[in-house]
Parts: structure tokens; C-alpha cells; sequence
């Protein structure tokens, strides 16, 4: 058990003392915005007002009374019906202790239980190189992805790739109107093609496997063999990027497979057989109106008989239900706000399980350099990607950066904040915070101090050891909001936090000049503890834990 479950089972055994054990309270444990204040506190009194027909200033000092009688606690505080806890050094040294025996494993916790969970992040038209916005989501994605196999499920990264629609065929034929443009012939690419240099490259891969086949010729064939080259080289670099920052997929998975299993056919005959689809104006449409406020969709369009991506988005979901997963869960941008509401109907009209699908939404991203904000995309020109952020700041700051801010919120990426090597930087003051501890051992070493495993621990009781102690203590209850609220800016925040203490711990009580030998190896023991933390909250985000800096 970790110290927020070890509280409340301390305030449940109170109010069964206290003859209040039938009933369900939903009380919170908090840490107090001052540190005086306590360690933590608890609204509990006032959820009681009704049940025991007094104040929550009563409740509490009945509470008090009888929590206060356990060695968990030094204090117990009645502030105006608020329990403040002041917890006993004694608790927060064995739950050092704890972490000093379990550096690779800290931290996990099994509420996932081994359900089978998908994360579908960074799907997009493979039309181009990676903007920073994809970048975001696909950090959001992996970093969610691995803070959920911390908590026990079985965890599958997979890509959506929309490889089969009109995008692709204007991607196709731009491809061509560069391999003719290097022979000297000339054509217009449309006006909604893509005119980015990046197909230049491919252009002339295609030039040197082909030779001059293709030239002035547009056909069936030709725009067969241009979308195959043009889609295996834009996956090729996607993928490379994505790799720069660690980021891998267990499933890439392509559009047209859902029309090779007539998957999209199935998934319209079972939306028929329950009375979801009908026929209007030579269009197939799907009832949304009977499920929820909004305007019936068309699933087959009249003007080809093609599927439209929300059709086809349907068919993708309903398959990833019949491939086994217990949950879904779909990173977006802000954009696709108005597809939840759509796709949840389209979940329910096919009978799957209320809790199936769930899709989180990102803001966007500006990137900033001194005092201009770059140019993100555009179809028609030149824009900084995904690889030109990582060239300037490298993967630590990408991945952290992106993982740092709520997914609610716009990120301004400040490049010159995420190359500075100042505590300014928040990902430099982390990754200091566990070079420095890796520097306290080797200056141990040089002066013969022998780092002895959890020895001193009982000597750790000024207030600098208890709040940082406190702070360690919250690793899995971190990790465990992480999850119910799928952000994994919790985790960022949380090692600033212990970043914080342990710089502050540092520079006003000494370690390897404190006044004996047995207080050395506790604050040793606390500083070993204090990097296995960081290490350990560094890799669930990606990020190295350097020893030197």
C-alpha cells in the first residue's frame, strides 16, 4: 500500500471506532498548499454533517482524538473541520526502504489486471514529413501507452494509416508532375496536390528504379506503381522520425485492409440488420439522429459509391472490437472534436461495450524561437517538422516538452527554453537533480565512503528528509491519477516537484559532511531512493537519466 491508501485506511479503522463503518465515503486526501500546514489533509468531517448531525469542526475533533492514538501519526490538526496530518518519520523511512529494495519495479500497481488496452496514436494521411503537431500526439501516445503497462494491462501502440482515399491519389500524381519536372517536362500540380520539395527525393528514387518509363505518361499502371513508391517512402521517413524520439508501433495498420476483409461491408450489413442505415439520394446514411443530437451521416457517397472516412472510421473501430481489445483509446487533435459524439453512436448502434472507446483530445502546437512563432504546415511550401525540432533541441526536450503540458492546453515550444542549461529549462532541472545525486556517490567513493543499503534510514527526521521523503511517497498515486486522467503531465509536474525538494534537501543539509557516519548513509540512502524515483519517472516519459551534466 502506498501513503495515500495507508491514510485512508487509517481514517477508515477512526470512523469505525467511532461507529461509522456501513457506508462509502468518497473522501479526499490532499497535500496542503503550505507545508506547515501538514503533509497531508482530508475533507472526510464534511461529508459526515448529515450522518452525525454535527459540524464538520465536531467531526474532525472527534476524529482527531481518535487518530491521534496511532503511531502513524506525530499530528493530527482540527483546522475549521480539515484534518492536517503530520505522518511520523517512521512511515516515510519505511517506504524509502521500499523503494530502495525495488528499483526497477517502483511504482507499479495492477489496476489494468491484464485487460488488453489499444492506443491508436499518430494516424494521419501519409501525404508529407511529420508536423510538431503529430510529434505531440505521438509522444501523448507513447508515454500514456507506457504509464499504462505501469499500471498492469497489456498494452498494443498502434498506427492508423490512411493510405486509400482521394489525398493519396493527389499525392500519387504530384509525385509524378516532380519525376517529369526533373526530365524537362512540365505539368501543373492540382491545386490541392502537394507541392513540398520533400517529393523531390522521392522523385528521383523513383527516377533511378524506373528510369524514364513514366515520362509524359499518366495511366492506370502508372499511377499504381507512384502511389506504391510514394506511400513506402512516406512511411519510411515518418517511421525514421518517430524513432528519433522512441516512438514505435507494435501495428501499423493500413486503410485498404479494411477493404480487403470487407471489413467495411460487414460493418454496414450489421448497422442494416439493427435499422441503422438507409438510402437517400443515391447515398447510403447512417441514423445518428437516433442515438443522439445531431444530423443523419452519409456513410456511401452518391456521386462514386465510395465509403467516406466516417464509414470507414466505424468499420476500423468495429474491427479493433472483434480483434479482442478491452479498451480503445484514440489521441486526436482538437479538430475531430465534432467525430466523438458520431463515433460513440456508431460504438453503441453496433452493440460494444459503453466503456470500449475512448478518445482524448490535444490542442496544438506553436514553436517559438526568440520571438517568432515558426511557421507550422502548408501544403504548398516549405514547414518546420517534426525532424527540424528534434535537430534543433534533440529527443530529451521533444519528448518532455510534449509531454509536459495538459493535453487541454496550447503548447508554445520555446526553443531556446529547451536548450538552455539552466533550472529554467524544466527538463534540464530534472535530469540535474539526478546527475547531481550520481555526483554525491562518486565524490563518496573518492573519499572512501562505503554506500552501505538502507543504513541511517531511522536518522532521517529534519523537515528537508521528511518533505522529500513525502514527495518519493507519491510516485504511485501519481502514476495512478495519470491513468484516470489520461495526462501525462501529472508525471512531468510530479518529478519537478521531487526535483525541487531534493535540490532544496541538498542545499541546506549536507551529506558527506554530516555529523556521523550513520546520518551520511541515511541521507545516502535518501539520495539512492531520490534517483531511483527520477530514473524511474524519466524512462516511463523517455527521457535519459544522465549521470553527468
Amino acid at each position: 500500500m502506498e501513503i495515500i491508501d495507508l491514510i485512508k485506511n487509517q481514517i477508515n479503522i477512526a470512523l469505525s471506532d467511532i461507529g461509522v463503518s456501513e457506508m462509502e465515503l468518497n473522501f479526499t486526501i490532499e497535500t496542503p498548499p503550505k507545508d506547515d500546514m501538514g503533509d497531508f489533509s482530508s475533507n472526510v468531517a464534511f461529508l459526515l454533517t448529515k450522518r452525525l448531525r454535527k459540524s464538520p469542526q465536531e467531526i474532525a475533533q472527534i476524529l482527531k482524538e481518535e487518530l491521534v492514538k496511532s503511531s502513524f501519526f506525530e499530528k493530527v490538526d482540527n483546522a475549521n473541520g480539515f484534518l492536517n496530518f503530520f505522518v511520523s518519520p517512521q512511515i516515510y523511512q519505511r517506504i524509502c526502504s521500499k523503494i530502495l529494495s525495488n528499483p526497477k519495479t517502483y511504482g507499479k500497481f495492477d489496476i489494468g489486471k491484464g485487460a488488453n488496452i489499444q492506443f491508436e496514436f499518430a494516424s494521419i494521411n501519409p501525404t508529407g514529413p511529420i508536423t510538431v503537431a503529430h510529434g505531440r500526439q505521438a509522444v501523448m501516445g507513447d508515454v500514456l501507452a507506457n504509464i499504462y503497462e505501469q499500471a498492469g494491462y497489456v498494452v498494443q501502440r498502434e498506427m492508423y494509416l490512411n493510405d486509400a482515399g482521394r489525398q493519396i491519389k493527389l499525392l500519387s500524381y504530384s509525385l509524378w508532375v516532380r519525376y517529369n519536372e526533373i526530365l524537362g517536362s512540365k505539368y501543373e500540380i492540382p491545386e490541392d496536390g502537394y507541392r513540398g520539395e520533400y517529393l523531390v527525393d522521392t522523385a528521383k528514387k523513383v527516377l533511378n528504379k524506373y528510369g524514364e518509363k513514366f515520362k509524359d505518361k499518366w495511366d492506370e499502371e502508372t499511377e499504381d506503381i507512384f502511389r506504391k513508391e510514394v506511400l513506402e517512402d512516406m512511411l519510411k521517413n515518418m517511421l525514421e522520425t518517430l524513432e528519433k524520439i522512441n516512438v514505435n508501433f507494435d501495428v501499423i495498420f493500413s486503410e485498404q485492409l479494411l477493404f480487403k476483409n470487407k471489413m467495411v461491408e460487414k460493418t454496414l450489413n450489421d448497422l442494416k440488420s439493427k435499422g441503422y442505415v438507409y438510402e437517400k439520394d443515391d447515398a447510403l446514411w447512417f441514423k445518428v439522429s437516433d442515438l443522439i443530437d445531431e444530423n443523419d451521416k452519409v456513410l456511401i457517397r452518391s456521386k462514386d459509391s465510395m465509403p467516406t472516412y466516417f464509414c470507414d472510421d466505424i468499420a476500423y473501430h468495429y474491427y479493433k472490437y472483434l480483434r479482442g481489445f478491452d479498451t480503445v483509446i484514440d489521441i486526436m487533435g482538437s479538430d475531430h472534436h465534432g467525430h466523438i459524439p458520431r463515433m460513440m453512436a456508431s460504438a453503441k448502434a453496433l452493440g460494444l461495450p459503453e466503456n470500449f472507446l475512448k478518445i482524448i483530445l490535444h490542442q496544438f502546437v506553436n514553436v517559438k524561437k526568440g520571438e517568432e512563432i515558426i511557421k507550422m504546415s502548408t501544403r504548398s511550401g516549405e514547414f518546420f517538422t517534426l525532424d527540424d525540432l528534434i535537430q534543433n533541441v534533440g529527443k530529451d526536450a521533444v519528448r518532455y516538452f510534449f509531454a509536459m503540458v495538459d493535453p487541454d492546453t496550447t503548447l508554445n515550444f520555446d526553443i531556446d527554453l529547451a536548450i538552455k542549461k539552466s533550472n529554467e529549462n524544466p527538463v534540464y532541472y530534472v535530469q540535474y537533480a539526478h546527475a547531481r545525486i550520481c555526483s554525491i556517490f562518486k565524490e563518496a567513493q573518492k573519499r572512501g565512503i562505503n554506500y552501505e543499503l538502507f543504513l541511517g534510514l531511522e536518522n532521517l527526521k529534519e523537515d528537508e528528509e521528511k518533505l522529500l521523503m513525502r514527495e518519493l511517497s507519491l510516485f504511485t498515486n501519481v502514476l495512478t491519477k495519470a491513468v484516470i486522467q489520461n495526462k501525462p503531465n501529472l508525471l512531468t509536474q510530479y518529478l519537478e516537484r521531487v526535483a525541487s525538494r531534493f535540490h532544496h534537501f541538498y542545499n541546506n543539509l549536507s551529506v558527506l559532511n554530516a555529523e556521523n557516519y550513520e546520518l551520511i548513509q541515511g541521507r545516502l540512502n535518501l539520495c539512492h531512493a531520490t534517483k531511483i524515483v527520477i530514473a524511474r519517472g524519466l524512462s516511463i516519459l523517455g527521457v535519459n537519466a544522465p549521470e553527468s551534466m
